[in-house]
C-alpha cells in the first residue's frame, strides 16, 4: 500500500462504506443479499449489469435502492417500442429567441440509469447506450458529450419469447459486466416482503451514506487492489476455454477476462482483502461469462445451457493455490 490513494486508512474508509450500502439496500430486499453483492461490485467494477427476469421479482426495486443509499443520481426509463434514441442521448433543438440550435440532455445525463425492459425498445434505441457503456460519453450531430462520473447503466429485460421483446445483440451484451438473475423468493421471504410493506415503501427508510465522490474513491481504491501473475492467468485460462469448447458456437472475448478481473477486485473490496484471491473469480465466473457465449444449434437441441458448460470449465481449471498467510499467490 506505497501509494497514498492506498493507503490502510482511505482502504479501510472504502470497505466500511461499501459495507454501509449494503445494508441500506437490504433494509428494501429481502433474500437477495448475493444479488445485491454482485450489483455492488458492478458498481465499484465501472461495469454495467443486465438482469433478466420475469417482472415482479424486484429487479426496479434492487436498481433504485442501491442508486438511493449510494447518494447518486438516478434516472428511470421504460423502454418501449416508442422511445428514440435521442431520449437516450440527447438532441439539439432550435431556440427561436436565441436563432440557436441548444442541446438537451438525455436520460444518460444521470449517474445510474435504469433501463427498464430494454429488450421492448427497437434495436437502434438499445444501440444507443453503447456509446456512453463503452466511453463515458455521446455524440450528438458530430458533437460529444461528457456524461456525469461515475455512470453506470442497470438494464433489466423480460426473458427471450416474452411478446413484444426484441433480442439484444451479441455486441451490446458483451457491454455488460455481469447477467444477474433474481429468481422467485422462499415463501418464508414472500412473506416477510408483504409484512414490510403494510406500512408503506421500505425503499423510504433507505438513508444515502455516500455520493459521488466516495464512489469514486470506492472505484479507485478498487484498482488498486493486488491480483497476482498466477490469478491474471487463471482468469485467462477460464476465459480462452469458451473458445475451444465444441458446444459454444460463440466464445467469450478478451473484454470478459478484463471485466472478470475488475469484478474480481471490487470483490475483494468487499470482504476486505488488498488482494484477489482465486474464489473471487470463481464466483463471478457464470454470471460474467454466461452472456457472452453462444450455444450451437446441437448442444441446444440436446437441452444443454451455458451455465452448465461454464461449471465444467471451472472445475476442470486448474486452481492457483493461494497462500493466505503470506498474501500471495503461490
Amino acid at each position: 500500500m506505497n501509494d497514498a490513494a492506498f493507503s490502510p486508512d482511505r482502504f479501510a474508509a472504502a470497505c466500511q462504506t461499501a459495507d454501509a450500502i449494503r445494508a441500506e439496500v437490504d433494509k428494501v430486499i429481502t433474500g437477495k443479499q448475493r444479488e445485491t453483492a454482485l450489483l455492488l461490485c458492478a458498481l465499484i467494477a465501472g461495469g454495467h449489469v443486465l438482469i433478466e427476469d420475469v417482472p415482479g421479482v424486484g429487479k426496479t426495486t434492487l436498481a433504485s435502492s442501491l442508486a438511493k443509499a449510494a447518494g447518486l443520481r438516478f434516472k428511470r426509463a421504460q423502454f418501449t417500442p416508442d422511445v428514440m434514441a435521442s431520449d437516450i442521448t440527447g438532441f439539439n433543438i432550435y431556440n427561436r429567441k436565441t436563432e440557436n440550435f441548444e442541446f438537451q440532455e438525455g436520460l444518460v445525463s444521470t449517474n445510474i440509469l435504469l433501463a427498464d425492459e430494454i429488450n421492448r425498445a427497437s434495436p437502434k434505441t438499445q444501440s444507443s447506450l453503447l456509446e456512453a457503456m463503452e466511453e463515458a460519453q455521446v455524440t450528438v450531430d458530430g458533437t460529444t458529450y461528457a456524461i456525469p462520473d461515475p455512470f453506470f447503466v442497470i438494464a433489466t429485460q423480460n426473458p427471450a419469447g416474452f411478446v413484444g421483446t426484441y433480442p439484444l445483440p451479441e455486441a451490446q451484451l458483451d457491454r455488460f459486466s455481469l447477467r444477474i438473475r433474481m429468481g422467485y423468493p422462499t415463501e418464508e421471504e414472500e412473506v416477510a416482503i408483504l409484512r414490510a410493506r403494510k406500512s408503506g415503501d421500505p425503499i423510504e427508510n433507505v438513508s444515502p451514506v455516500g455520493d459521488e465522490n466516495t464512489v469514486r474513491a470506492l472505484i479507485a481504491c478498487s484498482e488498486k487492489i493486488r491480483v497476482a501473475p498466477e490469478i491474471e492467468r487463471y482468469v485467462v485460462s477460464l476465459v480462452a476455454a469458451t473458445r475451444t469448447r465444441p458446444e459454444f458456437s460463440l466464445g467469450a472475448s478478451p473484454r470478459a477476462s478484463l471485466a472478470l478481473m475488475k469484478l474480481s477486485r471490487a470483490a475483494a473490496l468487499l470482504s476486505h482483502r488488498a488482494y484477489v484471491v482465486p474464489e473471487d473469480v470463481a464466483n463471478l465466473y457464470k454470471e460474467t461469462l454466461s452472456h457472452r457465449v453462444c450455444l450451437t444449434r446441437e448442444a441446444a437441441a440436446e437441452g444443454k445451457n451455458a451455465e452448465g458448460i461454464l461449471d465444467r470449465i471451472l472445475g476442470e481449471t486448474p486452481v492457483p493455490f493461494f497462500a493466505k498467510e503470506r498474501g500471495r499467490t503461490v
